[in-house]
């Protein structure tokens, strides 16, 4: 180890300037820093097992006459461990990778899922179902039985110092001192005992080290998640993170143009109005008014659809059911549409979901030759799908075109996914997946 930085306790015990270095040190810190944790562990950790007390206790007591009330406690105890362990184990997951930082100093990455949307039932669906919460379920159990070795260490700590200090003690008047065997009385003949407690610090030194080290190397296994698929949630947080960031700034550019530069070109078209009607109808000048008059409505009309595009105010105000439904109405195709849809959804994922649809129709019109399309949306395993189908001339092929790779992209932002189906001669049915959370039942 010579020339190389220790990393954890571990790794510092086997270096010759362990006891020389501060790792000893952060190792007493490290396990002194475990009871107060246990102290705290230990009243919901008791309520938890506390059938299980009872039933051992029935089983000592009267071993034959209650075995049914012991099978219905040992039973009843199982279920309150597995229901309320992991709300126990997640908060006490979170303080040992903070405290895990005094004895290990490469980082440590949490692996918890995302809940699939707000509320604290797909909180509770997501920690119960995921691996992540049962590992640091199985660390509590570590963490309880390792505190015997931990107290172990203590009574030992104790002992030294108490070989420290035994003349001391003998010469204030508080002897005699009792050495197994042996009853010291004079503080002359206890000489020897300070050595004694010495030679034995460093020992518990390296013990404190050892056990710690170990500790740390199994709460690291237990907590700790793959670097790389935690990397990879971190890229998902970050661009969710960015989704919603574009959103925010998309409504308020909506919100910019639609109360600012769309207010203004209403006035600036009414008072060209004004002005056309001011002027003499056979005015060189009237027939420029009125150009600009009719190039300014026009102009408004495009912003008008242009603010619809950004943030549709009936998405906003109605929903994506509504929306979806207006879509069909405009389309340039006969469309029916068809939504089982919940009152809430995200709004990114609503947002995400209209201008896929929006995207989709407008691609059908411009390539199917198709005279008719259906969009379909629904929730359900915590997806929302939406589904435009055409009876074109199908063929659709994602590598020949940038809008259907469009689609997919829109998609994978939020996770998702497109699939789609269009063989040659058609009909063609392209199907969007954007996870959601099953909203249906909250």
């Amino acid at each position: 180890m010579l020339g190389v930085t220790p990393r954890n306790a571990l790794e510092s015990v086997a270096s010759p300037r362990f006891l020389l270095s501060w790792w000893p040190w952060r190792s007493v810190g490290y396990l002194l820093s475990s009871l107060p944790v246990l102290a705290v562990l230990a009243m919901p950790l008791a309520w938890l097992t506390l059938p299980w007390l009872v039933a051992g206790g029935l089983l000592v007591t009267r071993p034959t006459s209650a075995i049914v009330g012991i099978l219905v406690l040992v039973l009843l105890g199982a279920v309150l461990v597995g229901a309320g362990a992991p709300l126990v184990a997640i908060p006490l997951a979170v303080a040992e990778r903070w405290r895990l930082g005094l004895v290990d100093t490469r980082p440590l990455w949490e692996d918890h899922r995302l809940p699939p949307g707000p509320g604290l039932w797909n909180w509770l669906r997501t920690r119960y179902a995921e691996t992540a919460t049962w590992r640091e379920v199985g660390y509590v159990f570590l963490f309880v039985v390792w505190q015997g070795l931990y107290l172990t260490l203590c009574g030992l700590g104790l002992v030294i110092v108490f070989l420290v200090a035994s003349p001391a003690i003998l010469m204030t008047g508080d002897g005699p001192v009792a050495m197994g065997p042996w009853t010291i009385t004079q503080p002359e003949q206890a000489w020897w005992l300070p050595l004694v407690g010495l030679l034995l610090a460093p020992v518990l030194l390296y013990l404190v080290g050892i056990a710690v080290g170990a500790h740390a190397a199994a709460a690291r296994a237990l907590l700790g998640g793959n670097r790389a698929r935690t990397e990879l949630v971190e890229v998902a947080r970050s661009r969710a993170r960015l989704v919603d960031a574009f959103e925010a700034e998309r409504r308020r550019i909506e919100r910019d143009l639609h109360d600012g530069a769309q207010e203004r070109l209403v006035s600036l078209t009414l008072r060209l109005g004004l002005a056309k009607l001011d002027l003499p109808e056979d005015s060189p000048a009237r027939q420029n008014v009125a150009d600009a008059h009719d190039q300014a409505k026009q102009v408004m009309a495009e912003l008008r659809e242009l603010v619809r595009g950004l943030n549709p105010r009936v998405l906003a105000d109605r929903g994506l059911g509504a929306a979806l439904s207006e879509l069909g109405d405009r389309s340039a195709i006969p469309a029916q549409v068809r939504t089982d849809l919940p009152e809430w959804l995200p709004p990114h994922v609503e947002s995400t979901a209209y201008f896929v649809a929006a995207e989709a129709l407008t691609n059908v019109a411009k390539h199917s030759g198709a005279t008719a399309v259906t969009v379909s949306a629904w929730t359900g395993a915590g997806l929302l799908v939406i589904e435009v189908g055409d009876n074109g001339r199908g063929g659709a092929d994602p590598a020949r075109g940038s809008g259907l790779t469009g689609l997919a992209d829109r998609a994978a932002t939020l996770d998702g996914r497109m699939l789609l189906s269009s063989p040659v001669g058609g009909p063609t049915l392209l199907r969007v997946e954007l996870p959601c959370g099953d909203n249906r039942s909250e």
